[in-house]
């Protein structure tokens, strides 16, 4: 792990196209501001585990499970 210092309003850049920039400072919590490409996405690491979570799940699902969500439909 690369541990750097910032003040508020300076930046970091991951490769040519990612720019991580501290926005606040506020006790503990840090503020950051993050520029990428469309194509990449950011999440919360929080978020991310609970996407792989799900995208688990839903690899699992059997297709007789998936008949009786279509019947369920109006």
């Amino acid at each position: 792990m690369l541990v750097l210092s910032r003040h508020r309003d300076e930046s970091i850049m991951i490769g040519d196209d990612i720019v991580i920039t501290i926005v606040d400072i506020r006790g503990d919590k840090v503020r950051l501001g993050i520029e990428a490409p469309n194509d990449i996405p950011v999440h919360r690491q929080e978020v991310y585990e609970a996407i792989k979570r799900e995208n688990r799940k839903a690899n699992h699902i059997q297709p007789a499970e998936l008949n009786s969500l279509k019947e369920d439909r109006p």
